[in-house]
């Protein structure tokens, strides 16, 4: 099996990133830009390209990225990660461990302690706990994915109309497909959690992102997992709104993304990745 790790990232003038991330194996650069390139090297028998290209937007640089890749194990990766010397063998033996897993999660703690990344109990990873997973844990086998028509939803995550939760629709989408999830609670990176990008606390877009990832997941049970999310999460948005104000923005955001795929459906089927 060949392993490739995927990177999304944006304004790289060279292949630098690959050393700072301590990549030693085959890898792909999605490099957000104002130009259109791709540029091929090889170091230490790996292959190292960098795709340019002017679209933006977080979940079409996953899908662009699928799309290119070559491996047989792929690896989804942000530029703020720094990759443990061994994590190939790592994630190489958990697939030859695993043979009828289609989607592998990967412990990636932070260097934050204020952002923690979560931690799941070893073994399958269900509906409810792929809730948990950020997009940089997983890694996949292409030809699972590629057969299923499973691609990142282009509406949602940095840069989109819903600022979050592209990687947990992927995988609810996964398991609605009965593909198999695991999580192995073996470290292959850590992330350097700075300031974040997108999360700039629970405000007005970001719980209407989170009504409208939930319908995307489940028509039938939305309303439920934005009353479980409301009371769960109720501690860490009390002092920017109220449980009312919290509800209220989900369902907006629920019904403001229903209405938006009843529009034209043809077209965004497409961008939704199935």
């Amino acid at each position: 099996m060949k392993l490739e790790v995927l990177i999304s990232t944006m304004y790289q003038n060279d292949l630098s990133l690959i050393k700072k991330m301590n990549i030693k194996s085959n890898a792909l650069i999605i490099n957000q830009c104002n130009m259109e390139e791709m540029i091929e090297k090889h170091f230490d028998g790996n292959t190292i390209r960098m795709l340019s290209c002017k679209e933006r937007g977080l979940s079409k640089s996953r899908n662009k990225a699928i799309e290119n890749s070559i491996g047989d194990i792929c690896v989804i990766a942000d530029d703020d990660l720094i990759y443990n010397d061994n994590y190939e063998k790592i994630i190489l033996d958990a697939y030859k461990k695993y043979p009828d897993t289609s989607i592998i999660v990967f412990d990636v703690p932070s260097t934050n302690p204020k952002r923690p990344t979560s931690i799941l109990k070893e073994g399958r990873i269900d509906f409810l706990h792929s809730f948990k997973v950020s997009s940089f844990q997983i890694t996949f086998r292409k030809k699972d994915i590629v057969e299923n028509g499973l691609l990142f939803n282009e509406f949602f995550g940095a840069g989109a109309k819903y600022t979050c939760g592209e990687e947990n629709i992927f995988l609810v989408e996964a398991l609605k497909k009965k593909l198999k999830i695991r999580y192995v609670k073996t470290a292959i990176a850590i992330v350097n959690h700075g300031e974040s990008t997108w999360f700039t606390g629970f405000n007005e877009q970001l719980l209407k992102s989170k009504g409208a990832m939930f319908y995307e997941m489940s028509h039938r049970l939305s309303f439920f997992l934005i009353l479980q999310f409301a009371l769960r999460k109720y501690k860490l948005y009390k002092n920017a709104v109220s449980l009312y104000d919290a509800l209220h923005f989900m369902k907006c955001g629920l019904y403001e993304y229903k209405n938006f795929l009843n529009e034209d459906n043809g077209e965004h089927k497409n961008l939704r990745g199935r």
